[in-house]
């Protein structure tokens, strides 16, 4: 896992005509910080950008966590009526969708959350793929607890929140840790919705400046300058700087959780 990284970190600080010449190395030939400065030539906005996807994710993070987790642990229970409705009802949404139009139109004309925090938080919400990996653990939550907390007065809001959750912290930290992963990378939510600068994710922040750098590059004799020379754009590097920046908040995030990740998603799997 580390040799990838440390590849493309290193490639992050070689020239665009080292790559081009002697291609990617563990060790650069020429080290330089040229796409570095073409990242961060308007540091403000990489901040703000890192500041509104750091938000997002932490609030989607908490809130999808506790939906999914209430979600699950409804459908999980034996002694709820209408158990096997509701499970195929969010077994249903992982085979098919409403539609990009219809989606946009709730977010836009139902929701109002154009232009807002939420409408990066509101679709990820809920996956129907995580209830289902944690309904697995909570199934496997002997009754008996249940019914135990029950004699001793607790109502199902005081069961959910002092005896399940406290007992189901793997699978809580895997799914968080996996809900956490979608909402840092998530960037087409924002390609819809955000027309606000200052609202812009890191991811599409990173998106738009690539995309610009490569109509730059692919374009010269129509921008007026058929003689530059290509080889002193950073092109290649930059996608690797973009890499560092995108992924490793999350890097440094995932140790804290390994230790949780391999039990969560094995004691919450389905037996055939």
């Amino acid at each position: 896992m580390v040799i990838p990284f440390a590849l493309v970190l290193s490639v992050s600080f070689t020239g665009e005509a080292s790559l081009a010449r002697n291609g990617y190395r563990f060790i650069p030939d020429t080290f330089v910080l040229t796409a570095y400065r073409y990242i961060f030539k308007v540091p403000d906005v990489i901040i703000r950008s890192y500041g509104v996807t750091a938000l997002v994710t932490a609030i989607g993070t908490a809130a999808g966590l506790l939906m999914t987790a209430m979600m699950a642990y409804t459908i999980s229970r034996p002694d709820y009526k209408y158990k096997n409705v509701t499970s195929f009802y969010v077994f249903f949404t992982m085979l098919f969708s409403g539609g990009l139009v219809p989606f946009y139109m709730l977010m836009t004309q139902y929701l109002h959350a154009k232009d807002t925090l939420w409408a990066m938080i509101l679709p990820g919400l809920l996956s129907a793929w995580n209830v289902m990996i944690l309904r697995g653990f909570f199934a496997k939550i002997p009754m008996e607890i249940i019914e135990s907390a029950k004699m001793d007065g607790a109502r199902e809001w005081r069961i959910f929140f002092a005896v399940i959750i406290p007992l189901s912290t793997p699978a809580l930290a895997t799914i968080g840790l996996l809900i956490a992963f979608g909402y840092w990378n998530e960037w087409f939510n924002a390609l819809l919705f955000i027309d606000n600068p200052s609202l812009v994710p890191l991811q599409l922040l990173l998106v738009r400046m690539l995309n610009s750098m490569e109509v730059l590059t692919q374009n010269l004799a129509l921008l007026g300058f058929p003689d530059l020379d290509v080889s002193q754009f950073p092109t290649m590097s930059a996608r690797m700087v973009m890499v560092v920046l995108a992924a490793g908040p999350m890097m440094l995030v995932f140790p804290f959780f390994q230790r949780y990740f391999v039990q969560g998603l094995t004691v919450g799997s389905l037996k055939g």
